[in-house]
């Protein structure tokens, strides 16, 4: 898209409550995140960078959404019990959340890693070490 980031055609199905914010501010932090990276390519070639805009708006979407998900995740725990019935004892098991956020975590880093790829030497390391921090639990 042209100017800022518009998140209004991403219908995503979030299953996590918005502990983080409403749907308005997970919009303000999606397009401060797009214009964060954005800002990194700036010195593309208009025809690349059009070709990577799409790659730019997913890794805007997956650090906010990951990030939300680390909120719930911190506060409910990995695991949690469940039971198929009153008749069945519970059991522990893996939350839904915390699948959707190791698939997600491990597309941000491929999605992260094609846009490094992009980037003059010095960038790219700089964007690697960002990576390695997010993936270690330190946010920017």
């Amino acid at each position: 898209p042209k100017g800022p980031l518009s998140v209004t055609h991403w219908h995503v199905y979030d299953p996590l409550p918005r502990k983080a914010g409403n749907k308005l501010e997970k919009d303000r932090r999606i397009s401060k995140e797009y214009k964060r990276i954005r800002k990194i390519y700036k010195d593309l070639p208009g025809p690349l960078l059009t070709l990577y805009e799409g790659l730019i708006e997913r890794a805007a979407y997956m650090r906010v959404t990951l990030e939300d998900y680390e909120v719930d995740l911190d506060e409910g725990g990995y695991t949690e019990m469940f039971t198929q019935s009153i008749n069945t004892p519970p059991y522990e098991r893996e939350r839904p959340v915390a699948r959707l956020y190791n698939a997600m975590v491990k597309n941000y880093q491929v999605v992260m890693k094609q846009l490094a790829d992009k980037l003059p030497e010095q960038s790219t390391a700089d964007v690697s070490e960002e990576i390695l921090r997010f993936a270690v639990g330190g946010k920017k």
